[in-house]
């Protein structure tokens, strides 16, 4: 191993025992009930919960799935994307954050399984079963694409084996998520999301220089048909490097796909638990603000690496899922062996910040909302805590299954996770929280329905091509929006106890 490549593991390893550092820190507060570990106890403050939001949600498709997609087909997908984002960040905040905070704590709910079952005062527990195993569902495949990107990083970086260096992060990961619960992961993401809006900027800048300055990328950018623009996009070659056909529009419909992005935040449970978590709701205006502010920072710097990248001597790739590796490319490229290291560690941080979530929400879908809501009523905190960690174990085996492909690309296994909770939560969560009138059948149906119909969408409708190519979140967030109105309309209206309690919430 080269005397630079040691440098870049050294960095790296002192972040990630910085990283197990908190988990430890932690492991005390975090052990002490289910509340505190997986929710933390109330007890997030704005800032961190913002910035945890955030990192835990972006991942390393962030700074390696966002690039490569700008890297590949220019500015039209991913800069759409990042707009739809960020337009749905901002109202996510503005519109749920409050109003599940204090629902969630008007009904003591830890989990989004759990208050969707407590809003609709179930007995039979079927909401709390289907939403839970929704959540271990996509949330497997989430943890999956964070676990490609650390075996990604790891072989481009060292030129180790991908897979021995998945299952090492995914060994990782685990370790410290048993150790210290929802606190140690809210912390930890703190620090990642610190790391990662700022290696995203220093390499954005270093592109910039090393390329020519400014109007050197932009007139580079500009030489291939419809890189460079909003409304067209680019046909690049898989066999000569930057070598481009003809550009073709980016029409309306994939301009709606795109921004369709932004509807996925309104079913994200990561995002929602972290309005769960805050300490007061008063908080919240500051943790919105501090979110979009670090989101809009962080993925315009993460398209246009991906576009300067174009223009970077000595940096050429021949498929999408080669061009992910465009960050970790120019990081140690631009910078020195030592703080290469760090930056890279900006890819652990994305990819750990987010996969220790996924974890922790789905075990405690499984442990908390199924094992303990429904089998075995009367276990113990310590048995609960304990099955959780046995289900986390297992779901981090099937994820590795998942990532075990080194050529699929993050951002299509992405797409598909941030489709399906889009879907299934998104309406379902604003229908909960806005409409007295939905109905408990009404919530079931418009769940199932957003549900089933991103895989229908995904794997029968799409491949038709021409307006069925839409992304499935979209028509999937349609149809279960009007089931949900439809059957609730339909179905018996909520008892006045739930109708109280309703208004009592909007009157907070």
């Amino acid at each position: 191993m080269l005397t630079e490549n040691m440098q870049h593991l050294f960095a790296m390893v002192i972040y990630m025992l910085a990283v197990v550092g908190i988990g430890i820190y932690f492991a005390k507060r975090a052990n002490t009930d289910a509340e505190a570990y997986f929710l933390g106890g109330r007890s997030l403050g704005p800032w961190v919960a913002a910035f945890s939001a955030e990192a835990s949600d972006m991942s390393g498709w962030l700074l390696m799935g966002l690039p490569g997609l700008a890297y590949w087909t220019g500015l039209a997908d991913a800069g759409w994307t990042a707009i739809g984002l960020f337009v749905g960040t901002y109202l996510n905040w503005l519109v749920v954050s409050k109003r599940l905070h204090n629902y969630s704590v008007k009904v003591d709910a830890i989990t989004i399984p759990g208050f969707f079952s407590e809003r609709f005062h179930e007995k039979k527990k079927i909401i709390l079963t289907i939403s839970s195993l929704f959540i271990i569902i996509f949330f497997t495949v989430y943890a999956g694409q964070c676990l490609a990107a650390c075996g990604k990083l790891f072989n481009s970086l060292f030129d180790l084996p991908y897979h021995e260096m998945m299952i090492v992060a995914a060994l990782f990961v685990l370790l410290y998520t048993f150790l210290g619960g929802f606190l140690a992961e809210s912390a930890s993401d703190f620090m990642q999301a610190v790391v990662m809006i700022i290696v995203l900027v220093a390499i954005f800048v270093l592109a910039v220089a090393n390329a020519g300055g400014w109007a050197e990328v932009v007139a580079n950018a500009k030489s291939y048909d419809g890189y460079f623009s909003l409304f067209t996009t680019s046909s690049p070659s898989s066999t000569v490097v930057n070598g481009f056909g003809g550009g073709s529009p980016f029409k309306l419909l994939s301009i709606l796909s795109a921004l369709a992005w932004g509807l996925g935040y309104f079913g994200m449970p990561q995002v929602l638990l972290r309005f769960m978590g805050i300490r007061s709701a008063k908080e919240l205006t500051r943790s919105r603000r501090v979110a979009c502010i670090w989101l809009f920072i962080s993925m315009t710097a993460a398209v246009l690496i991906g576009i300067v990248g174009r223009s970077v001597a000595g940096i050429g790739y021949l498929s999408n899922a080669e061009a992910e590796s465009i960050f970790i490319d120019t990081a140690t490229s631009f910078l020195p062996p030592i703080l290469a290291g760090f930056a890279c560690a900006g890819i652990l941080a994305a990819s750990i910040s987010s996969s220790d979530s996924y974890l922790l929400i789905s075990t405690s879908a499984l442990a908390e909302n199924l094992y303990h809501g429904i089998f075995k009523k009367n276990a113990s905190n310590k048995e609960v805590m304990w099955v959780a960690r046995i289900a986390m174990a297992l779901i981090t085996i099937i994820a590795m299954v998942i990532a075990w492909d080194s050529n699929s690309t993050i951002f299509s296994i992405t797409s598909f996770a941030w489709a399906g909770f889009g879907a299934t939560f998104g309406p379902l969560m604003l229908f909960s929280l806005f409409w007295k009138r939905t109905s408990y059948v009404g919530a079931i149906a418009g769940m199932l329905s957003g549900g089933i119909m991103v895989f229908v969408w995904k794997l029968l409708i799409n491949p038709l091509g021409g307006i069925w190519g839409v992304y499935s979140l979209l028509p999937a967030f349609i149809i279960s929006s009007i089931v949900i109105v439809a059957v609730s309309l339909m179905s018996k209206k909520p008892s006045q106890q739930i109708e109280d309690e309703f208004d009592a919430v909007v009157k907070m």
